[in-house]
């Protein structure tokens, strides 16, 4: 028999925990043997907590775990919604799918994401932030978030550092082939949508080399319905609001592909591949409210106002490759790794529709609303009459951004003993190169002369052209008939471009920056009996250049601009054993955040000679420094309780405000820039507890509980100009909800598995309102409660069938000004349900 790895021995562990549950015989064989012939029979609930304990518990820094049988133990698309089920962290969803990760009340910006070491850049143009809808949970073997770094760590996270690691065929004992496949029902549109995923690994040449590549696909039709004011509110009136009908089609696929090759003990080289594809296809109808007559709408009066029926139809796609060799050597009490690496992220939005735009012909009398919260529309029946409506203008617009990052690492390790100390010292360098680009062009059709630059084309302009006559299947109301998107596309297709090119706006978000980063560091970790320490320093050196255009009237210029800073990092972390199953954990680090591109962008907008807007390449990164402590205690061998304190004192603060009154702009009105502020902070509590209850009787035996949350309080302070002078107030940190938990009820006996999971988090600050020192202008997205069902059934050792149901509860996304009864957005989603089926071939 091979000698056992500890992945081998971790999972033999798991696999005797689940060997010796109810339902499950006393002759299945012997859990090395299972593991060997690659037996279904490991995996489960139960060994997943297992699997999590141990590498949370053998780290040297703060940090949860999901494996990957948590990810495929709840209906989690993608690795957005498998990582909210940790403590302290909560995921913002976009079309009630899960897309970004907060960490500790911090927003997406302000985390890192890594594919087996590499940064994961972003694919949109203005963001840090990586959208993980792209990345499908099927290909993840675990996802790790450092909650405090490690010298040898990227200082680039605040809240956390998010690692994806794949699948290696040295995590498995043997070969393995593995499918999947399913179809997921949408209860809002009524439509069904297929998924299907591999997986394979082996080893050859005597098990010294390793190959494990995965596939994974899904294609997703759904439907959301949306009614929004946009925070258009004017003391108690409503100044207008849209209706709007949502159907997407999004498609995920990705590949993985890794290399493992180990010729003797204590020599390996590795290569890592990853790439995803992930398109949104999306029809979005609307009818909008505006130019009311007497400039505000009371709830359930009726006036004379402007509608208009609106389209917007466009498909993105995004893309994330990544790319990492490296190789670990190790001589006596020396270590080395090398690594190199590349990562690339792109969106590419060809020419879209942008908006069409059908305009009343004449203001329509009767029209109103009832309910603030989610506004009915009151119309007389000639609002849905599509000869009501001619065309005002078509805008077409094309954008492509692109991510680019490449590093180089170097690190040494040392170890010795000293006294009775067991003794580490590690060093290292990075460098690491990032490029992001964006270039965007809008077209605009509004006129019907031929002898003008936007003349939008021949041909009837009644709305009626441009319908199908089908009705649009809307829950909260009525719109009227669907828009057609080829009908409008057919009316510009042959038209000259050049001059309906909009060239402010197309110059305006046209950039190139470039962020090079090198990094030293050193560390020392002392071990001794129950005692555990960890001491070092990471020193960064940033050099920024960015390059834009500014915009004054028919004037474009280039606009460039550079700095360069350096950040020392000292970190110090410890922990205590109190006893075989208990620990404690304190730590002291520091991170440092560079803003956002869209906030460094260097264009400027001179809209008018007292109005503008500035992208401000000078932002100084924010910088925090961090405690940690807590205590951890192990329940058997698959369950733990936890309890963590934190606090994360925060300087430069990035915030949107308004430069009027001061320097180059003393004489505007408005200056809409971005500054750092003076200080922020987060503090806050994070509790956990998760254990299979089998001291209870048959057969209430079977069944596993997990509760966490995190409980924070973050504040920052901001000032801005007030028309005479510059006032401050504080703030909640946007994204942060002050409460997020979940609560997770779990069965597992013989060939059955259960599991209720309920997700929650409270309000929190979407955004500031124009006017960012009014707290009544506040965006505050209401709080979230997500209730999702999984059900498995073993129907052989290799075979299960799975069924999943998403939002059982029908939660809403709502969106606030200042108090609840004033919308700024409502949207539904409905329930959707999933049948699949998983098969190991060997």
């Amino acid at each position: 028999m091979r000698p056992t790895t500890p992945a081998i021995r971790l999972t033999i562990l798991a696999a005797s925990i689940i060997a010796a549950l109810p339902g499950h015989a006393a002759d299945a064989p012997p859990a090395d043997d299972a593991l060997l012939a690659g037996a279904v029979v490991i995996s489960g609930q139960r060994a997943s907590l297992a699997r999590a304990i141990a590498a949370q518990e053998k780290a040297d820094h703060i940090v949860s775990v999901v494996s990957s049988d948590d990810i495929g133990g709840l209906p989690d698309k993608n690795a957005a919604e498998a990582l909210a089920r940790l403590p302290g962290v909560a995921v913002q969803r976009d079309q009630g799918e899960g897309r970004y990760v907060t960490v500790r009340g911090l927003g997406p910006d302000l985390n890192a994401v890594t594919i087996n070491g590499a940064l994961v850049p972003s694919p949109e143009a203005g963001r840090r932030a990586v959208a993980l809808d792209v990345l499908p949970a099927g290909l993840i073997r675990t996802l790790e978030v450092s909650k405090t770094l490690t010298p040898d760590q990227d200082a680039n996270s605040l809240g956390g550092t998010v690692e994806v690691k794949t699948l290696s065929a040295f995590d498995l004992p043997g070969t393995q082939l593995a499918i999947s496949a399913g179809a997921s029902h949408d209860d809002n549109t009524g439509k069904t949508s297929p998924s299907a995923g591999l997986l394979w690994a082996r080893r050859f040449m005597d098990g010294k080399l390793g190959v494990a590549g995965g596939l994974s696909g899904e294609k997703r039709k759904f439907g959301s319905d949306n009614v929004e004011t946009g925070g258009a509110w004017s003391d108690d009136g409503l100044e207008g609001f849209e209706l709007r009908d949502y159907l997407p089609v999004r498609e995920r696929y990705a590949a993985a592909l890794n290399v493992d090759y180990r010729p003797a003990a204590g020599s390996s080289y590795a290569l890592r591949t990853f790439a995803s594809r992930f398109s949104d296809d999306e029809v979005r109808d609307r009818l909008t409210v505006g130019n009311v007559k007497n400039d505000a709408l009371a709830d359930g009066v009726t006036d004379t106002a402007r509608v208009e029926r609106r389209l917007r139809q466009r498909k993105y796609t995004q893309e994330i490759r990544s790319l990492v060799a490296s190789t670990e050597q190790q001589w006596d009490a020396w270590q080395l790794h090398v690594e190199a690496a590349a990562s690339r992220a792109d969106e590419d939005t060809p020419e879209s529709i942008n908006d069409a735009r059908f305009r009343g012909t004449a203001n329509f009398a009767g029209i109103g609303y009832t309910n603030g919260e989610r506004p009915h529309l009151l119309a007389p029946a000639s609002v849905y009459d599509p000869a009501s409506f001619a065309l005002n203008g078509i805008t077409l617009q094309q954008r492509d951004s692109n991510d680019r990052e490449k590093h180089a690492r170097f690190d040494l390790t040392r170890k010795f003993d000293v006294a009775d100390w067991q003794a580490a010292i590690k060093g290292g360098m990075k460098a690491s190169r990032r490029d992001k680009d964006n270039d965007t062009n809008q077209w605009a059709y509004n006129s019907s002369k031929a002898s003008s630059g936007n003349y939008w084309g021949a041909g009837a302009t009644s709305l009626a052209g441009f319908t199908g006559g089908q009705e649009l299947d809307y829950p909260l109301g009525r719109i009227g008939t669907a828009i057609d998107a080829a009908t409008v596309r057919a009316r510009v297709a042959n038209l000259p471009r050049a001059g309906a090119r909009l060239a402010a706006e197309s110059a305006l978000d046209d950039y190139a920056m470039h962020e090079d980063i090198d990094a030293f560091y050193l560390q020392a970790t002392l071990a001794r009996g129950p005692w555990s320490l960890l001491a070092g320093a990471r020193a960064e050196h940033t050099r920024f250049a960015a390059s834009g255009k500014q915009v004054a009237e028919d004037d474009i210029t280039d606009r460039h601009s550079k700095q360069s800073y350096t950040n020392w990092l000292p970190t110090l972390q410890g922990r205590y054993e109190l006893d075989a199953h208990t620990s404690v954990r304190a730590a002291w680090t520091n991170a440092v955040v560079r803003a956002n591109f869209s906030q460094l962008a260097p264009g400027i907008s001179q809209d008018s000679a007292t109005e503008a807007t500035i992208g401000n390449p000078d932002l100084a990164p924010l910088r925090a420094h961090n405690l940690d402590l807590g205590i951890e205690r192990i329940l058997g061998t698959d369950g733990t309780v936890s309890a963590y304190v934190f606090h994360k004192a925060i300087r430069d603060f990035t915030y949107a405000t308004n430069l009027a009154g001061s320097g180059a702009w003393a004489g505007y009105t408005t200056a809409t820039s971005y500054a750092n502020g003076d200080k922020a902070s987060v503090r806050g509590i994070e509790l956990a507890w998760h254990q299979p209850l089998r001291m209870l009787p048959a057969p209430f035996n079977g069944l596993l509980v997990g509760v966490n949350g995190a409980f924070t309080d973050a504040k920052a302070d901001i000032d801005s100009f007030d028309g005479t002078a510059r006032r401050g107030r504080q703030i909640r940190m946007p994204g942060q909800s002050d409460r997020v938990m979940n609560l997770m009820v779990g069965y597992e006996r013989g060939p059955m598995s259960a599991r209720l999971a309920l997700n929650y988090k409270s309000p929190y600050l979407l955004e500031l309102g124009e006017d960012v020192l009014d707290a009544s202008q506040d965006r505050i997205v209401d709080a979230q409660k997500q209730l999702d069902l999984s059900l498995a059934w073993q129907l052989t050792k290799r075979v299960q069938l799975t069924f999943e149901a998403a939002n059982l509860n029908d939660e809403k996304y709502y969106v606030y000004q200042g108090t609840k009864e004033r919308n700024v957005q409502y949207e539904q989603y409905g329930r959707t349900y999933k049948i699949g089926l998983k098969a190991s071939l060997f």
